[in-house]
């Protein structure tokens, strides 16, 4: 173990145990001190957290690297310090705070009230749990600088999180991340300010609910579906989060009438209790839902994460068996449904436009394509989307984006993954879809048959600690170096470099077009298989998304395809050596 790194963790672990920190957090702190294995404490105090594609993000616990009312407040005061700089000069600065369902969440959220009211600041604070998107709605309906959502999403019970948004409802982009960055560096613990001024604070909640579920139904494509089939049997599950509330008042404003939530999964708790991990992403998070659904022989099964920005949904096969639809494939499905109704009820004017992360599927590509919708390009992260909306604002529509980690937003009065929206339109699908006598399920092979079949498989390496993040910075130099020649038997055509924002395709180098460097790769063999990697801006891992493209000439075809797809997505993990 390295001594200098202990030397440095124990030099700042010592500041942690002046009158500052209250005595639990000094106890904590004392016993990785006295601690024989410094592992704890290195994990702990060996950097600061860092604001990601999704803010702060961190285990709870005491230390610079973990999640805390103290870390909470000096990145609060950093904030309130680069927003009164920022707005200098502007009398009623404001921002909105919100919080989901963790533990320590309201704690946290009333810290970062305080102290931007002790800043001058006036904070409206949802008086509970709030979605993550209602908050980036609530911004721009207040016409507020700023805001603050305490939130880990879909992150295993033991983090929380902090996602710093600007005025336009989005989370912050540069120059403001690292601005904010800078700010809260130079903030030590004594300058806090932790004490409120309460005429500064005011609570919202019920009003803000019937704004926000009024401008989600402007997602809403054809009302006339709905009614037809009002009676479409919903199962839904918020998962012990911010959607329990919300989720099924949206499906009742939309016409829905067969509503049925999974009572297990009401209650508001952060640790969780009836699944794994609160992630919509993992199989295990849709168990109950889907016994539910089997008791009701519902037509679909749909669930939220903790905060309310990602969805999840479970469709039925032709055996009558329940289907989990990937990220990939419901946003190709609410691309699809969007552009091609739209177009149908004359909605489509010429200047509307899509956009998509660089990791999600190229099959939304080619339908915006086809159907003269403009698509865009962005870095995984929802900000970059809503870069996108705020550039065309007023000239060009934006009618629909998302990304490959189940979160999608189908109208712009929000900045953000919008799963109340996103599953009134998967809902309104799923009537659409019954009218014309198919399942989801049949609707998904209708895309494939009229647009081409393609396969998608995220790979997740988790390395925590200090030593894991050496390892990932390691392996991303490798593959700089290094390049894969081939990969499963096709040979690499194209690489695209976007922290050099260079790419080299059949031997010629050009110039990638984005607005910031990112550091991700990708790699395009010449039978079209797509493979994207980078480290997570939020979680300890390293993550390879593989897009394999592939023939299905019939929907009983599909398991065929997909295991021929399976098989060379595993020989690509061969050749990674993963």
């Amino acid at each position: 173990m390295d001594n200098e790194l202990i030397k440095q963790c124990e030099a700042e672990a010592q500041k942690w145990l002046s009158p500052a920190f209250d005595a639990e957090t000094q106890a904590e702190v004392k016993a990785m001190l006295d601690a024989e294995d410094k592992t704890a404490l290195i994990d702990a105090f060996y950097q600061n957290l860092e604001f990601g594609t999704g803010g702060l993000r961190g285990i709870m616990g005491a230390g610079t690297n973990r999640m805390n009312k103290y870390i909470v407040g000096m990145a609060t005061q950093g904030f309130a310090n680069y927003i009164n700089k920022a707005f200098a000069g502007k009398k009623d600065i404001s921002v909105v705070v919100g919080h989901d369902c963790r533990n320590n969440s309201r704690l946290f959220a009333e810290t970062v009230a305080d102290i931007f009211s002790a800043n001058g600041i006036k904070a409206y604070l949802f008086e509970s749990l709030r979605p993550t998107p209602e908050i980036s709605f609530a911004i721009r309906q207040l016409g507020a600088q700023a805001g603050v959502n305490i939130t880990a999403s879909h992150n295993p019970r033991e983090y929380n999180g902090y996602k710093a948004y600007w005025d336009d409802g989005a989370q912050v982009l540069a120059p403001h991340d690292t601005g904010i960055i800078d700010e809260v560096n130079k903030v030590t613990i004594d300058q806090v300010k932790f004490e409120p001024n309460k005429d500064l604070i005011q609570i919202i909640g019920g009003e803000m609910d019937v704004d926000y579920l009024n401008a989600v139904h402007e997602a809403l494509v054809d009302q006339e579906v709905i009614n037809r089939q009002k009676d479409l049997c919903i199962v839904y599950s918020p998962l012990h989060g911010t959607g329990r509330v919300i989720i099924p008042a949206a499906l009742r404003t939309w016409g829905f009438q067969n509503i049925n939530v999974v009572n297990e999964q009401m209650s508001i708790d952060g640790n969780f209790p009836t699944v794994v991990s609160p992630n919509p992403e993992n199989s295990e998070a849709m168990t109950l839902g889907m016994k539910l659904g089997t008791k009701l022989n519902a037509d679909l099964v749909l669930a939220s994460d903790p905060d309310a920005d990602r969805l999840a949904v479970v469709c039925r096969d032709p055996k009558g068996e329940w289907c989990i639809l990937n990220g990939n494939q419901t946003a190709l499905m609410l691309s699809y449904y969007i552009i091609e109704n739209k177009k149908k009820l004359g909605q489509l004017k010429g200047n509307e436009f899509m956009v998509k992360t660089i990791v999600t599927t190229e099959t939304i590509a080619e339908i915006a394509q086809r159907n003269n919708v403009e698509i865009r390009d962005v870095y995984t992260g929802f900000k970059w989307i809503a870069r996108e909306i705020k550039l065309s604002e007023g000239v060009k529509k934006y009618i629909g984006g998302g990304e490959e980690s189940f979160g999608y937003l189908p109208f712009d009065k929000v900045r953000d993954k919008d799963s109340p929206a996103s599953i009134c339109l998967l809902c309104e699908i799923a009537a659409w879809a019954k009218d014309n006598g198919m399942t989801l399920y049949d609707l998904l092979m209708k895309i494939y048959l009229d647009y081409g079949f393609a396969y998608q498989n995220a790979i997740s390496v988790t390395k925590p600690g200090k030593s894991g993040a050496d390892e990932i910075k390691q392996m991303m130099e490798d593959f700089r170096k290094t390049p894969p020649a081939s990969l499963g038997g096709s040979p690499v055509v194209c690489v695209k470099d976007y922290k050099t924002l260079k790419q080299v395709c059949q031997g010629v180098e050009s110039d990638l077009d984005m607005p910031a460097t990112s550091n991700v790769l990708q790699w395009f063999t010449a039978d079209g298989t797509k493979i994207s990697v980078r480290p997570s801006g939020t979680e300890p891992k390293i993550k390879f998304y593989v897009e394999v493209k592939g023939e299905m000439a019939c929907p009983k075809c599909y398991p065929s395809a997909t295991a021929e797809a399976q098989a060379k997505v595993d020989a690509i993990k061969k050749d990674l050596g993963l």
